[in-house]
C-alpha cells in the first residue's frame, strides 16, 4: 500500500482482538472526518471481516495471524484484511446471503453481504489451505457543514 497515509496491524486470531481491530481502524479513519454513519459502517465491516478470519479461516485456532492494512488516499479508505487459514472452498456459495459454513455457531451468513453493501468496492481472493484476502474501498464525504 502506498497512498497518503497507511497503517498495518498483525494480531493473533483470537476473538478478543476483533474489538481492537475495529477500534484501531476507526481511530485511524477519523482523520478523514467521516460521518458517524460512515464510521459505523467501516467498524462493522472490519468486525465482520476479522470475525470471519478467526472463525472460518482459522476455525478457532488461536495460533493464526490476521493482518489488517488501511490506506487513506485522498477521499478514499482502502482496507485489506488477510489470513493464512484454510481458505474458502466455494467462494460463490460463501458470498450468498444467509450461507454459513458454521451454523452450529449461530452465524447469520450475512457477513459478505454486509461488507458489500457498506463498501463502494469489495473483492475476495481465496485459495484452499493458503488463506483469504479481502480488499475493500469506501469513499468518505466529509461531514463538515458550512454555517451561514
Amino acid at each position: 500500500m502506498s497512498g497518503q497515509n497507511h497503517m498495518k496491524l498483525s494480531f493473533a486470531s483470537r476473538s478478543e482482538n476483533e474489538a481492537f481491530a475495529r477500534i484501531s481502524v476507526a481511530a485511524f479513519v477519523t482523520q478523514m472526518d467521516p460521518t458517524m454513519d460512515q464510521l459505523d459502517e467501516i467498524k462493522t465491516v472490519v468486525s465482520e471481516a476479522v470475525t470471519n478470519a478467526i472463525i472460518h479461516g482459522y476455525n478457532g485456532n488461536t495460533e493464526g495471524t490476521v493482518t489488517l492494512e488501511v490506506e487513506l488516499d485522498g477521499d478514499t479508505v482502502l482496507i485489506s484484511i488477510s489470513d493464512q487459514g484454510k481458505g474458502i472452498e466455494d467462494l460463490e456459495l460463501a458470498r450468498q446471503p444467509l450461507f454459513t459454513s458454521r451454523p452450529e455457531l449461530e452465524r447469520s451468513g450475512m457477513g459478505f453481504t454486509i461488507m458489500e453493501n457498506f463498501m463502494d468496492e469489495f473483492e475476495v481472493v481465496s485459495s484452499q489451505n493458503s488463506g483469504t484476502l479481502l480488499r475493500m474501498k469506501k469513499r468518505i464525504e466529509s461531514k463538515k457543514v458550512l454555517f451561514n
